[in-house]
């Protein structure tokens, strides 16, 4: 091979590889990157359909559950829901055999669709007698759940136990709907 030929040869693989370096840093990295994006794009979309899906299957149960809430929900009028959910306490404690010994509601909450009713109680009695006003509360047709609860032993023998409950009772506006 002579050196002109030689020359031209390297000329042409180092334009080649010239050529290669800009192709790649124009076209190839920045259609890789759009690729990669897409692709997790995709992913986040399919992934968003897959729990639309699920939440369509879920819509009568969901339904149900609205409904129930909105059926049992306290009163709006705030002394009638405190009366009512009060009320409530003392029949679920008088059935199974529990005692309240305090109890403090307060209002919570100034959203536009619906208010929290609070109320600590605190409930004196057996295992069994607690355990049963736990399952009447859990199951009672009041819109209520319980926030926290702490259970202590008032004698050593642990056979009289304070119940403390953070209860929180739902108490909807006229404009809520489903």
């Amino acid at each position: 091979m002579n050196p002109t030929q030689r020359q031209r040869l390297l000329m042409i693989v180092t334009l080649a590889a010239v050529g290669l370096y800009i192709a790649d840093l124009v076209l190839i990295t920045p259609m890789g990157r759009v690729w990669s994006e897409r692709s997790a794009r995709i992913a986040v979309l399919r992934r968003q359909v897959s729990e639309g899906q699920a939440l369509i299957q879920r819509e009568s149960g969901l339904r149900d559950q609205w409904n129930h809430l909105r059926t049992n929900a306290l009163p709006q009028e705030p002394s009638q829901a405190e009366q009512r959910l009060l009320r409530a306490c003392d029949e679920w404690a008088k059935a199974s055999g529990a005692q309240i010994v305090d109890r403090m509601p307060q209002w919570k909450g100034d959203e536009a669709a619906y208010q929290m009713l609070r109320c600590r109680l605190e409930t004196s009695g057996s295992l069994a007698s607690l355990s049963q006003f736990l399952q009447r509360l859990e199951e009672g047709p009041l819109a209520v759940k319980v926030d926290s609860l702490q259970l202590m032993s008032r004698d050593p023998a642990g056979r009289q136990l304070t119940l403390g409950l953070q209860i929180n009772g739902l108490v909807l506006n006229p404009s809520s709907k489903p």
